[in-house]
C-alpha cells in the first residue's frame, strides 16, 4: 500500500510540474510581441525551465524525461490553432500520428518510472563524474538541449500546420514511414520489457524479434518518426529547408550520443556484446535483409 501511495505521490508531482510548465508557457505566449513560431520557442524554454526547477527541488532530473513526447502535441495544436484556416487531409494525418506516438512514449516511460527516486541511469552516472558540476550540466544538456532538439523536430510542424496545398507522393511517404517507425519501436519496447521480465541475469542480451534485425530498434523507430514528419513538410512544397533541420538533429544526437553511450555500457555489463554487435548492424537492417533473400 505504501509503495502504491508513493507512486500516486510521485505522478502527481509530475501532473503538477507539467501543468505549472503548460501555464508559464502560456503566459510566455500571450506576454510575448514575437513571431508565432519564435513566440512558441520561447514558451518551450520557459516551460523547460519550470521543469527544471522541479527537477533540481526533488533532486531528479528524470522530472524532464515525459518532455520530450509530451511537448510536440501542444506545439502542434497551438499552431493548428494559430492557422485554424488552413486545415489540410496531411495536417490530419500528421496529428494523428503525433498523437499516437505520443500516448505510446508516454505511456512506455511512466510504465518504468519507479518514482522520485528512480532516475535515469545516465543521469546516475553523470552526476557521479560530475559532482556539484552536475545541476548545470543538467540544465543545459539534460533540459534545454533537448528541448532545442525536439523544438526543431517539430519545425515541419509549423509548415504543415500552414499551408493548404494538396496531398503528395512526399505525405503518402510520410504516412508510410511514420507507421512502420512507431509499430517498430513499440514492438521494440515490448520485447524489451517482456525480456527483461524473463531473464534470469542483468548479463542475458536480447538478440531475438526486431532485435535480430539491428541493435538498437528503438531509436531506429524514433529516427522515423521524426523523418516522416520532414517528409510532409516537404510535400507541402515548401521551400523551407529550415524545417528540415530537426530530423537531421536527430540523426546526429542518437548516432553521435546516445547510441555510443549505451553501447559503452553494454560493452561493460554484457559478455555476449561484442560478438553481437559484429553479427549486427546499428540501425539499418539492409545487409541482413539482402543476405536472407540470398
Amino acid at each position: 500500500m505504501s509503495d502504491t501511495r508513493s507512486t500516486v505521490v510521485a505522478f502527481g508531482w509530475i501532473i503538477i510540474a507539467y501543468c505549472a510548465a503548460l501555464a508559464v508557457a502560456v503566459l510566455a505566449i500571450k506576454a510575448s510581441s514575437l513571431s508565432t513560431l519564435c513566440s512558441v520557442l520561447l514558451a518551450d524554454i520557459m516551460a523547460t525551465l519550470t521543469v527544471f526547477l522541479f527537477s533540481f527541488r526533488f533532486r531528479n532530473s528524470s522530472f524532464y524525461d515525459a518532455y520530450w513526447s509530451v511537448a510536440p502535441p501542444i506545439i502542434l495544436g497551438y499552431w493548428g490553432w494559430v492557422h485554424a484556416d488552413a486545415f489540410s487531409q496531411r495536417l490530419l494525418a500528421v496529428s494523428m500520428l503525433v498523437l499516437v506516438w505520443s500516448v505510446r512514449l508516454t505511456g512506455n516511460w511512466s510504465s518504468g518510472w519507479g518514482g522520485l527516486q528512480d532516475a535515469d541511469w545516465r543521469y546516475v552516472r553523470l552526476k557521479a563524474q560530475l559532482g556539484r558540476f552536475y545541476w548545470p550540466v543538467s540544465l543545459l544538456g539534460v533540459h534545454l538541449m533537448p528541448t532545442l532538439i525536439v523544438f526543431a523536430g517539430c519545425l515541419p510542424l509549423y509548415v504543415v500546420t500552414e499551408s493548404a496545398a494538396g496531398w503528395q507522393v512526399w505525405d503518402s511517404a510520410g504516412l508510410l514511414i511514420g507507421v512502420a517507425a512507431i509499430w517498430l519501436e513499440a514492438r521494440a519496447d515490448l520485447e524489451l520489457k517482456s525480456f527483461q521480465l524473463a531473464r534470469h541475469s542483468r548479463a542475458e542480451l536480447l538478440t531475438t524479434g526486431v532485435w535480430a534485425w539491428c541493435r538498437h530498434p528503438n531509436y531506429l523507430g524514433e529516427i522515423g518518426f521524426w523523418v516522416a514528419l520532414a517528409c510532409f513538410a516537404l510535400g507541402t512544397g515548401s521551400t523551407a529547408l529550415w524545417s528540415l533541420i530537426g530530423a537531421a538533429a536527430m540523426i546526429v544526437l542518437f548516432v553521435g550520443v546516445s547510441i555510443p553511450m549505451i553501447e559503452k555500457k553494454l560493452d561493460a555489463g554484457k559478455p555476449g556484446y561484442a560478438e553481437y554487435r559484429a553479427h549486427t548492424p546499428m540501425l539499418l537492417p539492409l545487409g541482413r535483409w539482402t543476405a536472407n533473400r540470398g
